[in-house]
């Protein structure tokens, strides 16, 4: 039994709170007396209460997040109505921001605001020993990054065999994108990074090989992206069979050669970039904040992709205040030109606390009242049409990201790609009105009858480049436009390693 308790609702099992476990890490005296329980959304309410129950704690921190907000409301409710006696603490970014507007704080006993590696140990000690805090609501202290514990040790044994492990070498951001809760702080505040790498040695010998780092700023000092890219390159060489991969967010225009040198020596499969271009249409950039040059942004781009082998996730968003369908296809198609392996289509969020409401008014935004807070009309797109791109957004992921589809997409995008993946993604939406729990063999009969019947692809061509990218991604039925004489494939099993499943796939067109 656990008188603290630390608990959220990740989006998927495979991911590990980073929060939590540095709120763990900081507890001091405290620690031993306090564990952590992660739960998944989706899980039946009763049931998560009947877990917490079970540790019996006399304080529950929880993290609140965009994602697990709705499920995390009715956790607190039913968890106050069956044992009022447990002191709720919340924390996160969903309750940082308009505290008194969100019903979840009204039900919790707490609510700990910004930082809580510092706060959230003081409150809990004054809680444990029947003190009753300055506040409801505490904002939180902003620690030195070289007073925190680091929370690496926090992960399990269980963590490292089974799920994504996040570490993060800084934290902030010094750019100012009114979209993003980053844009509210300073400037990025690096950890010491002698300490910081010695942490890393210890998670890679206990047996991670996959490492996300959750800095907004990577690239940002190119000494110390250097000192990081140097350690997880000496780990390949020493072991090329087992390779780590290692995924960072880079900014888009900021690519010095010394970088370069350094990117181009990892091998396929070890190394992902997540590349925020967001928009590409300069009055856009300048309302929103958003210092970039898209000169050499695009330059860089072609630079990772002709010269690199790591895998490149860039970033698209849609609904931003006076960008119109228009610009933004010009932006997709320029960006499809650039080939990254995957282009995430994102559809603006309100997200609490992020600058761009105070564009509301002048450009009629509109966003759903509840999570997670998307976009649904702006005054250059209206409602219906915004539902258009947000089909756009579930299909492309479905075709073009998921890399099962290397020879049939080209043939689909032909050369304008914005206006020719709209167009299936309408035909495709009318002809079966869903967009999720769609099978594999079944986008590829229609992605067959969509190319042979109104894309006007000759039908040889549509059904070699289809059969070949099912086959070649391990399908072995037999597709109902295929030779019924042909000899169907026998299953090889794939030697399993670090990197993930969509990232081979890519790899392997």
């Amino acid at each position: 039994m656990h008188d603290i308790l630390l608990a959220t609702l990740n989006a998927r099992y495979s991911h590990a709170s980073l929060g939590l476990r540095y709120l763990r890490a900081n507890l001091g005296e405290l620690r031993e007396r306090s564990a952590i329980l992660e739960f998944v959304i989706g899980q039946k309410t009763e049931e998560i209460v009947e877990k917490i129950l079970a540790q019996r704690p006399r304080v529950l921190g929880l993290g609140v997040y965009i994602w697990n907000v709705e499920e995390s409301t009715r956790l607190v409710a039913q968890l106050k109505t069956v044992a009022p006696e447990i002191q709720v603490v919340l924390g996160g970014p969903e309750v940082s921001y308009e505290v008194n507007e969100q019903r979840i704080c009204a039900l919790a006993d707490y609510v700990i605001t910004g930082w809580g590696d510092v706060t959230f140990p003081e409150v809990a000690g004054q809680l444990l020993r029947g003190e009753t805090p300055h506040a409801r609501i505490i904002p939180g202290r902003q620690a030195e990054l070289k007073d925190l514990v680091l929370p690496y040790d926090e992960y399990t044994e269980e963590d490292v065999r089974q799920r994504h492990l996040y570490v993060e070498a800084s934290r902030g951001c010094p750019f100012k994108c009114e979209f993003c809760l980053s844009s509210l702080d300073k400037t990025a505040w690096p950890f010491e990074l002698q300490h910081f790498m010695a942490s890393m040695e210890t998670l890679y010998a206990r047996g991670v090989r996959q490492f996300k780092f959750v800095d907004r700023t990577f690239n940002l000092k190119v000494d110390t992206s250097l000192a990081i890219l140097d350690f997880f390159l000496a780990k390949i060489e020493a072991a090329p069979d087992d390779p780590p991969f290692v995924h960072f967010e880079l900014i888009p225009d900021h690519l010095p050669e010394k970088l370069k040198d350094a990117i181009a020596k990892f091998p396929d499969g070890t190394l992902q970039f997540e590349i925020g271009i967001q928009t590409f249409d300069p009055e856009v950039q300048t309302r929103i904040s958003r210092r970039q040059n898209d000169e050499k942004a695009a330059a860089n781009l072609a630079w990772l992709r002709e010269h690199s082998r790591a895998h490149l996730h860039v970033d698209l968003i849609a609904g931003l205040p006076g960008e119109t369908v228009e610009s933004f296809a010009r932006g997709f198609d320029k960006l499809v030109a650039l080939a990254p392996h995957e282009i995430q289509f994102g559809i603006l969020k309100r997200l609490r606390g992020a600058p761009v409401a105070r564009h509301t008014q002048a450009h009629d935004l509109r966003f759903n009242p509840d999570p997670p807070y998307n976009i649904l009309s702006t005054d250059v797109i209206d409602f219906a049409t915004m539902q258009r791109l947000s089909r756009f957004a579930r299909y492309w992921d479905m075709v073009a990201n998921a890399g099962r589809y290397p020879r049939t997409l080209p043939l689909l995008l032909g050369d304008a790609p914005f206006q020719r993946f709209l167009a299936y993604s309408d035909w495709l939406y009318a002809r079966i009105g869903q967009t999720h729990a769609i099978a594999h063999e079944r986008m590829v009969h229609a992605l067959q009858l969509f190319l042979t019947t109104e894309a006007g692809v000759v039908e040889d061509i549509a059904n070699r480049a289809l059969i070949d990218d099912y086959r070649g991604q391990g399908g072995r039925s037999r597709l109902a436009f295929e030779d019924p004489d042909a000899e169907l494939p026998v299953p090889v099993p794939r030697k399993k390693r670090a990197t993930p499943p969509r990232q081979t796939r890519h790899l392997a067109g």
